[in-house]
């Protein structure tokens, strides 16, 4: 299994969620399915139906919470090396074709966030992957499924 790093605040809002998920969203949940049940005939009851549907996804969703924290280890962002991409660091890129900007930062599963001026990024993706161990100035080909994106690296900043 693949190992992801994770910042104390991701791991910590992974860990709160799954906590809400199973003390107050589940038991809710069964309650309604005991609520539905008390109306008899199950063949036909369709909120009975509803909420043991709600009730599995509600686990499914639990389950890929624990899996994505069994899955990441902490990082403490301040040992990472400074001056080259890495987990926590934030990097504005260049399309050495268009010269339009973006600001890309990269996190851990939990933390990602692809709306705002900077985009929050899995060092997982792709593009991650294309440009970790970088330094200012480097230029780096991401190959997509219809064209080759050259970028280049401007600034590195720690977060």
């Amino acid at each position: 299994m693949e190992r992801n790093p994770i910042s104390q605040e991701g791991y910590d809002k992974i860990r709160d969620l799954i906590r809400h998920l199973e003390d107050v969203e589940m038991p809710r949940i069964a309650e309604k399915i005991g609520e539905a049940r008390a109306e008899g005939d199950l063949s036909e009851n369709a909120e009975y139906h509803g909420q043991r549907e709600a009730q599995g996804l509600m686990q499914a969703r639990i389950n890929q919470l624990k899996t994505q924290l069994a899955s990441s280890y902490i990082v403490d962002k301040s040992t990472m090396p400074k001056g080259i991409v890495a987990f926590g660091t934030r990097v504005t890129v260049k399309d050495c074709d268009d010269g339009s900007e973006e600001i890309y930062e990269f996190v851990g599963p939990g933390e990602d966030n692809y709306d705002g001026p900077i985009m929050k990024i899995l060092t997982s993706s792709p593009l991650a992957q294309s440009l970790l161990g970088k330094k200012v100035g480097d230029k780096v080909e991401l190959k997509l499924p219809r064209t080759i994106q050259k970028l280049q690296i401007t600034v590195i900043e720690e977060t």
